[in-house]
């Protein structure tokens, strides 16, 4: 769907990486600017996050190396890059500099805080910005500390997915206008962002502050329960679905579990539901609920989820003999979902993609 399309990232961490990964999912060609270091504490070489891209390894305190970094966002579509607010001025990298000479680029900024703000210039990660935004309210049953996924509501929701969601729209405006635009991509913007559909339902009533009380937060119908050997999840909303739960259960002849949207019985209600589900495993509840609209399932870790059958028959995860890893997503019609290109070492490129700039130099004349 992007091919033809040209993304420079400037190496950072989590989500900015994500989102040019994405785009090179997509089809777009994505040269990441290693610095001259080991790889980020945690992350292997090659990074499985740099799939499909190209890298140069590039010194941007040099001046050789600056230029070679501006030559290729000369040439580009979209620049990616996720540094404090600042950094990449300093450098001589930021957007008044780069769109000067490339009025068309798309110039992403992923941060936590945002470019602004009382605290934009301050250090954080995935937790502090979902707590101090409201979306980490909710991420846990009532009573116990809120933990949602590590980096998943943060980092890649409310980061990448907005990233590259406002890299897209301004490439649009940029292809019918030829006028770039400056994405200021926040976590504490997207993360909230995120929670539109509970704050709709707290408008209409069916959704409390007070954790534990209100529709999809507290009802026995929506948790997670151990069983024998693992968890099940548990999330069934409409009456129909909730009389399969019940039936499932063998509860459904319970006059204690009939009331479905009491909160003064949930608590009865969810101890009963325990005590059934800890009497089997996973896999017999599973086949309990096989072909039925219960809407259970069981918890699965990335390894199982690779050989569920529905998971295996979308294709939804890749065996690279390691760790299982994501499938490009979403899916087009007509088109067989894409099979990455491996990502590479650190540097790999760098000899191609310097014959490249030589071969097409800018005028270095149009930088400050």
């Amino acid at each position: 769907m992007l091919d033809g399309l040209r993304v420079v990232e400037v190496e950072g961490l989590g989500p900015a990486p994500f989102a040019a990964m994405w785009l090179s999912d997509l089809g777009a060609e994505v040269t990441v600017i290693h610095r001259p270091a080991p790889p980020l504490r945690g992350f292997p070489d090659p990074n499985p996050l740099d799939r499909g891209k190209r890298s140069i390894v590039l010194d941007l305190k040099r001046a050789g190396d600056l230029a070679v970094a501006r030559a290729l966002a000369a040439r580009a579509d979209v620049l990616i890059e996720g540094l404090r607010p600042g950094v990449m001025e300093r450098l001589g990298l930021g957007p008044a500099v780069l769109m000067a000479v490339n009025p068309r680029l798309v110039y992403g900024r992923m941060t936590g805080w945002g470019q602004t703000g009382p605290l934009a210039d301050r250090a954080g990660h995935d937790l502090a910005y979902l707590a101090r935004s409201g979306a980490l309210w909710y991420a846990s049953p009532p009573g116990q500390p809120p933990f949602p996924p590590p980096t998943l509501l943060g980092d890649m929701a409310g980061g990448a997915a907005y990233l590259t969601v406002g890299v897209l729209a301004a490439l649009i405006r940029a292809r019918a206008t030829g006028r770039g635009a400056v994405v200021d991509a926040a976590i504490v913007d997207g993360a909230p962002h995120l929670m539109a559909l509970l704050m709709a339902l707290q408008a209409g009533g069916a959704f409390r502050e007070a954790r534990g009380e209100s529709l999809l937060d507290g009802p026995p119908w929506s948790r997670c329960y151990a069983c024998a050997d693992g968890w099940m999840a548990v999330q069934a909303l409409e009456p129909p679905f909730h009389a399969a739960l019940l039936a499932g259960l063998g509860l459904d002849d319970d006059p204690l579990m009939r009331p479905q949207h009491d909160p003064a019985l949930w608590p009865g209600q969810a101890a009963r539901m325990a005590a059934v589900f800890a009497t089997r495993t996973r896999a017999e509840w599973d086949a309990v609920f096989a072909g039925t609209d219960a809407c259970v399932a069981p918890v699965l870790s990335p390894r199982e989820a690779a050989g569920d059958p529905h998971m295996a028959a979308r294709g939804s995860w890749l065996h690279d003999g390691g760790w299982p890893t994501p499938a490009p997503a979403p899916r087009f019609d007509g088109a067989a979902p894409p099979d990455p290109r491996p990502a590479p070492r650190r540097g790999a490129d760098g000899d191609r993609i310097r014959g490249e700039i030589t071969s097409c130099p800018p005028d270095p004349g149009r930088f400050p």
